[in-house]
């Protein structure tokens, strides 16, 4: 901040002589540089508003270092919203751990893993956001790292900017319809070809995975499947996740695509709160 410092003094000392000239003209005052100093707030208003490009010529005459400050300036604020957010997500997880949120889970939902699991990962998701499909892999990791200890739970939470999300939720639920385990592999399947989604898409996969595609069809359009999604919905709002992916690791919010050091943190913290 020395260099700001300087600025200022240097556009200080502009508006000063500025002022020391003008004051000299009306007084006959030779000496503008020894009016530089001791000049009032109300003295420097005066001549900025009179003068303001005085302001504009000293930063043209540095623009090196007035970018340089810009670019400062902003990396400081880039740091302090991190360390804010950062601060507001930690208490967040401890106020979650006391006080969890409690998803609806019945034998309807979408569950894999062992029912009886340390943990429980409810996940909101839409098949075709790029950053779900992160999410999608985190949770393969944690589901492979944490095996009989993790449970997973699918919800759908299909965004309106995504035009294939909400039919590739309701053939996704058309699916589990007629066979849980192979919604499971459609599930996969649909995360691991985002940039193929479409009916021609999921006719196939349906086809591939033993499902009648004509049945997917009629059930994908039914109101028991825009029902199921649409309560989906609701309880994802109800927990205050505007975008997707989000997370409910036991009860703790998680809101957005975090690596799986993120999760394991969590647990941790789980941990640490049962000792």
């Amino acid at each position: 901040m020395k260099r700001f410092t300087s600025l200022l003094a240097l556009a200080a000392l502009s508006l000063g002589a500025a002022f020391a000239a003008a004051q000299a003209n009306d007084s006959a005052k030779p000496a503008p540089e020894a009016a530089a100093t001791g000049l009032s707030h109300d003295d420097v208003k005066k001549v900025l508003d009179a003068h303001p490009e005085l302001i504009l010529d000293v930063l043209r005459s540095n623009k090196k270092d007035f970018f340089e400050i810009v670019q400062q300036a902003a990396q400081e604020e880039r740091g302090r919203q991190q360390r804010e957010q950062q601060e507001s997500e930690a208490k967040d997880i401890d106020e979650h751990i006391k006080n969890p949120y409690l998803p609806v889970i019945t034998k309807k939902s979408h569950a894999r893993g062992n029912a009886k699991a340390k943990y429980t990962l409810v996940e909101y998701s839409d098949f075709q956001c790029p950053y779900c499909t992160r999410g999608y892999q985190t949770v393969e990791t944690l589901r492979k790292k944490y095996g009989n200890d993790m449970r997973e739970v699918f919800k759908n939470k299909p965004l309106p900017m995504h035009p294939q999300a909400m039919p590739a939720a309701q053939w996704f639920e058309a699916a589990r319809l007629q066979s849980p385990d192979k919604a499971w592999a459609f599930h996969d399947i649909l995360f691991q070809n985002q940039d193929k989604l479409g009916e021609p898409f999921y006719r196939e996969t349906a086809k591939v995975l033993g499902l009648d595609a004509d049945k997917l069809a009629t059930d994908a359009a039914s109101q028991a499947v825009k029902d199921a999604i649409a309560a989906d919905i609701k309880e994802a709002e109800g927990f205050k996740f505007d975008g997707t992916p989000g997370f409910l690791l036991n009860g703790v919010p998680i809101r957005g695509a975090y690596p799986v050091e993120h999760f394991d943190g969590i647990i941790q913290k789980l941990k640490d709160a049962k000792k």
